[in-house]
């Protein structure tokens, strides 16, 4: 809901201005802006319900964490500080790696993060395993947003559901505008490898896990 809610926004005419999404009209060319930025409004606060409707077997300490991490990766430090950098950057020649790569954990890996921190949370992990698969996730977060970059500029609108190569109409931050396409798919793909060694103490246990790593970087839509 929080995804969907991000997508939403972001295609608005003040923020990405984009008229497709998922192959199909976005929100507000369908609905209005109006009616897309309360849809948004909506699904944000809906998933908070959601989570209070945790069944009761499961403690309220592990709910009240799981509140906190979603609080957080929904707000200023988090999805909304992103985006706000984002679009701060939009058309700037001297943009660095360092703040595109905080842009990406920030606006993209902070919602991967928070989805799987938020398992293990409800699941009774300890504090070390709950970082250790924060790491994780964060790295495929990124690999995830790099990929995006790079799928941007090489897909077609058909394939991808949603419009190619805006980023480089626009003059956006991305990891082929600063670093090329052969480096971007070289930083995906070491960030999958480090996030796969974090994850080597749980032997097949982490298999699932792994295979969505391995899916972030071999997708193509």
């Amino acid at each position: 809901m929080i995804h969907t809610m991000s997508l939403i926004h972001d295609d608005l005419p003040c923020m990405d201005n984009d008229d497709l999404r998922r192959g199909k009209p976005t929100n507000h060319k369908v609905f209005g802006e109006d009616m897309a930025l309360l849809a948004g409004d909506a699904l944000l606060a809906y998933a908070f319900e959601m989570i209070s409707k945790t069944p009761k077997s499961i403690s309220a300490d592990r709910v009240v964490e799981v509140l906190r991490i979603v609080s957080h990766c929904s707000g200023a430090e988090g999805l909304v500080g992103g985006q706000v950098m984002d679009l701060e950057q939009e058309g700037n020649p001297n943009c660095t790696v360092e703040t595109l790569r905080w842009i990406h954990v920030h606006k993209t890996a902070v919602l991967l993060k928070a989805s799987v921190t938020s398992g293990a949370v409800i699941g009774g992990a300890n504090k070390d395993d709950v970082a250790r698969l924060g790491d994780f996730a964060e790295k495929i977060g990124l690999a995830f947003q790099i990929r995006d970059d790079v799928l941007d500029e090489t897909q077609t609108s058909e394939v991808l559901g949603k419009t190619a190569g805006k980023d480089a109409a626009v003059y956006k931050a991305t990891y082929p505008r600063l670093l090329g396409l052969a480096e971007s798919r070289n930083q995906a793909t070491q960030l999958v490898t480090e996030a796969k060694q974090i994850l080597e103490k749980y032997g097949e246990r982490s298999a699932t896990l792994n295979s969505l790593a391995d899916l972030i970087i071999s997708r193509e839509k």
